[in-house]
């Protein structure tokens, strides 16, 4: 396992950066032997935090099928920096009651803000993890329960809720707030009082119900997301504006700081609009609007993929490539061809 140090001040926290793999390797050492629960709890699994990274747990419990519950109560010796790869992604809910995660593209869980990382393609990425204790839940499940849990007259997945089911398009990062009911039922789920089957039962009720409250504002509006009233209106301004000149240099667009510089306000609050108004950050936004444009050149023909992946920011057609077939589910040349793609272009 490979190790580096960030921070070298002696008299500063140190940071630990480990690739997934490596963090998993670590988990899997340290709970090889570990056992499931007595008879009783058939269904929980508890894994130690390995002691080279802190000291605590996480339980998992198995609360519906192909739906699992994670429990976390554990403390990091130092800031832990964690490389995610590019990999499919299952649909997640997420609260944290104590300490803090943030990723390099603007993304926060706790401190006010919890989190729902819907199913489809997850970007390769950084997440920080702050020497902390950290307390919360988190949800996995496949998307398809969203039709067994939250089913329209069909029987469906609701057209506001399908945003949570890409497949093998880049996954939806939502931000929701962390209200008082969200982190109320979240507590109760960390200190229940039941065991086994009661157990089980009672925390199936309230996994419902902590999806439910974090859902609560994508399904009251029949537009589905809606601007944060926390955005002040010059900020919505300005945001826009951002928006637009990302749209005129898709070839050569801005970096998240120079795009914040460039409007006047920083790029936290940038991103944080763009997840607001757009249910994205700007680099989803600025790629979705890539494969749109990538996507009209090639149908009106005549032009070379290499042309089309230049007029859109990448210098590498093969990178463009693979982002287009998992945006489309097709790949450039068979665009070209006429072929159609998934989303039925």
């Amino acid at each position: 396992m490979k190790i580096y140090l960030i921070n070298f001040d002696p008299l500063a926290i140190m940071s630990i950066t480990l690739t997934q793999k490596e963090e998993d390797e670590l988990w899997a050492e340290v709970n090889h032997n570990s056992a499931q629960q007595p008879e009783r709890e058939p269904f929980a699994i508890f894994r130690k935090v390995p002691k080279q990274l802190g000291k605590g747990y996480v339980q998992h419990i198995e609360v519906h099928p192909h739906l699992w519950l994670a429990i976390w109560d554990y403390e990091y010796h130092d800031n832990v920096l964690t490389k995610i790869p590019e990999s499919n992604h299952p649909l997640q809910f997420s609260v944290l009651l104590c300490g803090k995660v943030t990723d390099e593209y603007g993304g926060q869980v706790g401190e006010g803000y919890t989190m729902i990382s819907g199913s489809g393609v997850q970007r390769q990425m950084l997440v920080e993890y702050p020497k902390s204790p950290y307390v919360g839940v988190s949800i996995h499940m496949s998307p398809s329960l969203l039709a067994t849990f939250f089913p329209n007259e069909a029987g469906e997945i609701p057209y506001q809720l399908r945003l949570l089911a890409k497949g093998n398009d880049w996954q939806t990062l939502l931000y929701p707030e962390t209200t008082m009911a969200i982190g109320g039922i979240a507590q109760q789920i960390v200190n229940c009082p039941y065991q086994g089957m009661t157990k089980r039962i009672y925390l199936q009720a309230k996994v419902l119900e902590l999806m439910a409250l974090q859902l609560a504002p994508i399904l009251a509006d029949r537009h589905g997301l809606q601007p944060s009233p926390r955005l002040k209106a010059e900020t919505i301004a300005w945001i826009h504006y951002a928006k637009d000149i990302l749209l005129a240099g898709l070839e050569n667009p801005p970096s998240i700081l120079e795009l914040a510089q460039i409007v006047g306000v920083s790029d936290r609050t940038l991103q944080r609009g763009f997840r607001e108004l757009f249910g994205k950050t700007a680099f989803s936004y600025l790629t979705e609007k890539r494969m749109e444009s990538a996507e009209q050149l090639l149908r009106q023909g005549n032009i070379t993929i290499a042309e089309v992946a230049h007029r859109v920011g990448y210098s590498e057609p093969r990178r463009f490539a693979e982002a287009f077939r998992r945006r489309f589910g097709i790949t450039p040349s068979g665009c070209l061809l006429g072929k159609k793609s998934v989303s039925g272009t």
